[in-house]
């Protein structure tokens, strides 16, 4: 049975990224691999749980975390929803499968002490790569927007004249977050940058590489890994802990979790509860100065 039109489904209907369809791709062309390899056999319409749990199986002893195992069962999750809805199966092989218990695992915050050493030592070169790399970091830091945003920010997205930029995010969901002024001349010196060097941009994208071609993930990645190693000594260094960053330290200043909420995108205040346990040590410490009964003490 042809993927496919799954893939259209969650494409066209349902709104996901590129990035989720190709993602949901690569977990079920594993799948059909994994039963090829033992039964010789890949029709992934006709398996049983027991199929299904020996793929689970591999994929643990093959050292896959938990988290990344129930991601990869969620792509076939909602390829034998599709299927049911369509009529070609009449009860989904996943349907008593309970998810794998996980720890959920944020990586520590950069501290502002090294935020602010990052964009004041002059690590950066004077070259395009080195000011795209440099604008990429703070965008993600000071807008706290995923990676995945950052790549598709196209340049009629930013609004200068109001300081805002238009994100759209999971789901394609949009959704309005402040630029500071120092973020937007950052951003208005690449642009015009780009301007001198006759870049043409592909699809107007604001984040183009030399040829003007659509950034990468991995360029992007390793941009935060390299420029950060400079001045942390943290081993996870990526988009997501700026982001991660970016919310700690709004929680830290006093804003509420709702509107931390909001500028990140998410859904619901739990997933952005996430990012509040790392703050507890500052939490506790405004309540030991300013509770009445812990001032007594």
């Amino acid at each position: 049975m042809s993927i496919i039109p799954f893939l259209d489904y969650i494409s066209l209907e349902k709104k996901c990224s590129q990035h989720t369809v190709k993602a949901y791709k690569a977990n079920l062309l594993a799948f059909e691999s994994f039963l090829k390899s033992q039964n010789d056999e890949e029709n992934i319409e006709r398996v049983s749980y027991g199929e299904i749990r020996a793929w689970i199986v591999n994929l643990v002893q093959s050292g896959n975390s938990s988290r990344t195992v129930n991601r990869k069962v969620s792509a076939l999750r909602s390829f034998y929803k599709f299927q049911l809805r369509v009529g070609n199966i009449k009860v989904s092989p996943l349907k008593e499968h309970k998810v794998l218990k996980t720890d959920t695992k944020v990586g520590l915050p950069f501290s502002k002490e090294e935020m602010k050493n990052l964009f004041e030592f002059d690590i950066f070169p004077d070259t395009y790569v080195g000011s795209v790399s440099k604008t990429i970091i703070q965008l993600l830091y000071f807008t706290g927007i995923r990676r995945s945003e950052l790549i598709d920010l196209k340049v009629q997205d930013i609004d200068f004249s109001t300081r805002l930029l238009k994100v759209l995010g999971k789901r394609n969901k949009e959704r309005l977050v402040p630029l500071l002024p120092e973020i937007q001349e950052h951003m208005k010196a690449l642009l015009m940058l780009q301007k001198d060097l006759k870049i043409t941009r592909e699809a107007n994208l604001f984040f183009v590489n030399e040829k003007g071609k659509k950034l990468t993930t991995s360029f992007v990645y390793q941009s935060v890994k390299n420029y950060l190693s400079k001045v942390s000594t943290k081993t996870k260094r990526s988009p997501h802990v700026l982001r991660h960053s970016f919310a700690t330290h709004l929680l830290d200043q006093g804003a509420d979790l709702n509107s931390i909420k909001d500028l990140l995108g998410h859904s619901s205040i739990a997933a952005t509860q996430h990012y509040t346990h790392s703050s507890m040590a500052k939490i506790q410490e405004v309540y030991k100065k300013a509770h009445p009964r812990e001032r007594k003490k």
